[in-house]
């Protein structure tokens, strides 16, 4: 797994928060950026879009790793959210569903201005929902 000191993480914590100003979020007022890295080095990005619709809505970590998925990636390593609050936001059960779908060990690095945590989706999310077929 990353080492969640590696300048790859401070990386993708920019690109979060780059991309947060792109949020769309005229209901709530709360942006979210999100960046995902792949085992392969590539990052991709993505914010929350509300919707009036609330159940429309989508959060910044799943709008990135549908993104990743379009390209034909599948390998993520880490996650890094970024929000402009008090406190770092951890990803929704439903977004931490989706990341548990492509892997247990995935890094979680979220944070504020000025704050930061780590975990990883094994953590937050023990007893993941897995189909068997």
């Amino acid at each position: 797994m990353m080492d969640r000191d590696d300048e790859r993480v401070r990386a993708l914590l920019e690109a979060a928060r780059a991309v947060r100003e792109k949020a769309y979020a005229p209901y709530s007022g709360f942006k979210v950026g999100a960046a995902v890295l792949t085992g392969a080095g590539t990052v991709h990005v993505g914010c929350n879009v509300e919707n009036a619709s609330y159940g429309a809505t989508i959060c910044a970590e799943r709008a990135a790793l549908f993104g990743m998925v379009a390209t034909g990636d599948t390998g993520p390593v880490a996650v890094a959210i970024f929000v402009d609050d008090v406190e770092p936001a951890m990803p929704c059960g439903m977004c931490r569903q989706v990341i548990s779908e492509f892997g247990r060990d995935v890094l979680i690095v979220t944070a504020t201005p000025t704050s930061t945590k780590h975990s990883t989706i094994e953590a937050l999310l023990p007893d993941a929902f897995v189909l068997r077929k």
